[in-house]
This record gives C-alpha cells, structure tokens and sequence, in this order.
C-alpha cells in the first residue's frame, strides 16, 4: 500500500480530492444530473440501502457502529429521532 508521505520515493505522485465543482461545473449541469440520479432511485434502478437511523442525540452511536462494522448501508441521522 502506499502512503503519502512515502510518495516521493516512487517519483512525481501527487493526491487530489475531487469536489463537486470537479464535476458539475455550472447550476443547470447540477440539476441534470441529481434529476437523473434520483429518477434511477424512484425507479429502483439503484439501491441505496439504509443500514439504520439514529436520532441527531446518537450521532456518537452511529459513528461508532461505523467504526466496529457493525452495519451495513447508509446509516441516518433524524433531528427528530428514529
């Protein structure tokens, strides 16, 4: 695996982290595209499973369940609680 800071041993490698400006570069290319995106979720085109939703007060739950994988899929946080 390499690490960044061992990069410079294998020459001219650099890390970039894509935004969304990267890849929607103007408001009507935005709304194109997240049309597209959410019309493939109300079709069932894609899944986006949920894994489980947390009230906002058990953010720290949720993050640690990420961590010790003990979930699967997207996980939620409600301001109004699960």
């Amino acid at each position: 695996m390499l690490r960044p800071r061992g990069s410079a041993a294998h020459g001219s490698l650099f890390l970039t982290r894509p935004t969304l400006n990267d890849h929607a570069t103007d408001p009507a290319e935005l709304l194109g595209r997240s049309a597209e995106l959410f019309g493939w979720l109300r079709d069932g085109e894609i899944d986006a499973s949920v894994g489980g939703t947390y009230p906002l007060e058990e953010a720290a739950h949720a993050h640690r369940d990420l961590q010790q994988r003990r979930s699967t899929g997207k996980l939620l946080l409600s301001p109004e609680g699960s």
